[in-house]
C-alpha cells in the first residue's frame, strides 16, 4: 500500500482555497464597479476633457 503524500493533498487544498478566494474578491470588485459608473465617477470622461483643454489652448499662447 503506498504512502499517503500530506504535502501534496496541502498544497492542493491551498491552491484551492486560493482560486476560490480570487474568484470571490474578483465578484466583489466586478459588483462595485457599476455602481461607480451609474454616479458618473469614470476617469475616461475626465481624461479627454483635459486634453482637448490643453490642445485649445496651446494656439492662443503662441
Amino acid at each position: 500500500m503506498a504512502n499517503r503524500n500530506y504535502k501534496f493533498e496541502k498544497r492542493q487544498k491551498d491552491l484551492a482555497k486560493k482560486k476560490k478566494k480570487d474568484e470571490k474578491k474578483q465578484r466583489k470588485l466586478l459588483k462595485s464597479q457599476p455602481d461607480q459608473e451609474e454616479n458618473g465617477e469614470t476617469d475616461d470622461d475626465d481624461d479627454t476633457e483635459d486634453a482637448e483643454d490643453a490642445e485649445e489652448e496651446s494656439p492662443a499662447a503662441e
